[in-house]
């Protein structure tokens, strides 16, 4: 809600199926489903299908990153944005964050285990690019990209290298880096005022990006 009053724009939550009943890839099948939906059916839900946004925080985020490399290869509508919030890119869980953030967090590296060996039970599918985008063989000429990572997050070191894989790439790239935030302070606004000023930042960032038309600035392939 806060970040359509702040931007004035139409934001479609996906009710994505859910493991361990659902698990990969119907995650990704159903958010890239409601994509599909959403650019075919702009005009009628008053959308503008050049300026196209994906986004999520956590899961969402891994989501959101695999839409935008699928609307770089085609197989989706291309995106003007893609906002990822302390997103997880990288199911094989070897990134520093995992030895590091073992408890005293909302986010821990044994619960991201629990949810992996559920979401991809399978291991061979934590490699697949639709559940580990950090593994795809290139980032480039996918959508500008806002990248929030928190200092007391296990999933904080693997997101920051994606961000500058991205740029590497030549992808145009916004990151903040929170070192003295955790994991989920976007749905703790009563408890963390910092959520609101930081909300307030992807609104600007995605206002601007839009300003800019969906064509200016994005990345070569």
């Amino acid at each position: 809600r806060r970040l359509a009053n702040l931007t004035r724009a139409c934001i479609v939550s996906v009710d994505y199926r859910l493991a361990p009943e659902h698990p990969f890839p119907a995650a990704v099948e159903d958010a890239a489903a409601a994509l599909a939906f959403v650019a075919e059916r702009a005009e009628g839900l008053g959308v503008d299908p050049g300026r196209l946004a994906v986004g999520g925080d956590s899961a969402g985020g891994n989501l959101a990153a695999v839409l935008a490399l699928m609307g770089r290869d085609g197989t989706l509508p291309q995106t003007a944005m893609q906002v990822l919030l302390y997103p997880s890119v990288d199911l094989g869980l070897t990134s520093e964050g995992f030895e590091r953030i073992t408890a005293g967090q909302p986010l821990t590296a044994g619960t991201m285990r629990y949810f992996v060996d559920h979401y991809a039970p399978e291991p061979r599918d934590r490699t697949d690019w639709r559940a580990s985008p950090a593994r795809a063989a290139s980032l480039a000429g996918t959508a500008p990209a806002l990248v929030l990572t928190c200092g007391h997050d296990p999933l904080c070191e693997e997101a920051r290298l994606y961000a500058h894989r991205l740029e590497r790439e030549g992808v145009p790239v916004t990151a903040l880096h929170l070192s003295d935030q955790t994991h989920g302070i976007l749905t703790m606004s009563r408890l963390v005022r910092t959520s609101a000023t930081v909300l307030s930042f992807v609104a600007e960032a995605l206002l601007e990006r839009w300003s800019l038309g969906a064509e200016g600035g994005r990345g070569g392939r």
